[in-house]
């Protein structure tokens, strides 16, 4: 068995096998990372897509991901790319050179930065699926973005474990984490994973502060390091009650802090859960209502 510690499952791989994410694997006792500089989308976005509302507004940002994800949502609006690699037919392609193109394109971390400078994006943002998948690829060029002058942005589920996110905090500029409910049996049957991991890192990320970037602001708030907005897809029947919103602002403004943009966005049916119908306006923006009502400052209905 290899253990691996890029996020929190913390999986025990055994010979031959991959881990939940379905892109490492152990061989022969070593834990090989099957997607690393594969890319299998990317494309230039505006910031607000990401939804992050209040860092580099107005701009746009060059996004790319790597095949795989360490959830299994049954509402993934990405699951061509996020779950092909746990299929039986993605298992037999590790040795076959044509066939890992099916996991994308094959770039090294000086040409996503010269892509990004090339198409004047301030930023890159590892998005579309989760980064902490391919963090190995996505720390490269991570450091490098940095030494051109650009910021970096992740667009995550939050579980990634302590260990990655020290890796990753001084390179990261911002972060916009999905906060899919606060109830545990949401997490663990409709997303394969765990609720308090996410809440770790959510408060984490709100105290990382390393000290060039120090200081106070009115006499009691310092700048966070690392910018942080929050999405919660409302889905009907799932977390949409205003028991479930409530819980979720209230954490947000007692542990993250009221000035957190808090993004509120419909469902549509896709995925595992096509028959689940499209998130009411209405209950848009009574989350809206619910989330100003309990003291956000910033509040946004999203795929509206």
């Amino acid at each position: 068995m290899v253990g691996c510690r890029v996020c929190s499952h913390f999986c025990k791989i055994a010979p031959g096998q991959r881990g939940i994410c379905g892109v490492r694997e152990n061989q022969d006792g070593k834990l090989v990372v099957l997607n690393y500089g594969q890319i299998i989308a990317a494309h230039i976005d505006p910031i607000e897509k990401k939804p992050l509302y209040h860092f580099l507004p107005g701009s746009m940002t060059y996004s790319i991901a790597a095949a795989g994800c360490n959830f299994r949502c049954l509402n993934c609006q990405n699951w061509e790319i996020s779950q092909g690699c746990h299929s039986e037919e993605s298992r037999v392609i590790r040795d076959d050179e044509e066939s890992r193109n099916t996991w994308g394109e094959k770039f090294s971390p000086q040409e996503v930065v010269e892509n990004a400078i090339k198409n004047n994006c301030p930023s890159i943002s590892y998005t579309y699926t989760e980064p902490t998948i391919f963090v190995e690829f996505a720390l490269e060029c991570m450091k490098l973005a940095h030494k051109k002058g650009l910021k970096n942005i992740w667009v995550s589920n939050g579980y990634m474990s302590p260990e990655t996110l020290n890796l990753v905090a001084p390179y990261l500029d911002a972060i916009n984490v999905d906060l899919k409910s606060m109830n545990e049996e949401f997490y663990q049957r409709v997303c394969g994973a765990h609720l308090q991991p996410v809440l770790d890192n959510l408060i984490k990320l709100t105290k990382i502060y390393p000290p060039e970037h120090q200081r106070v602001v009115g006499e009691r708030r310092r700048i966070n390091f690392i910018h942080l907005e929050v999405t919660t897809l409302i889905i009907p029947g799932e977390n949409d009650s205003a028991k479930e919103l409530k819980d979720i602002a209230e954490f947000i403004v007692r542990k993250l802090g009221a000035e957190t943009p808090w993004h509120v966005s419909r469902f549509f049916p896709h995925y595992k859960m096509p028959d689940i119908p499209p998130t009411p306006v209405e209950k848009i923006y009574e989350a809206i209502k619910i989330g100003k009502n309990i003291g956000l400052k910033f509040v946004y209905g999203g795929n509206l």
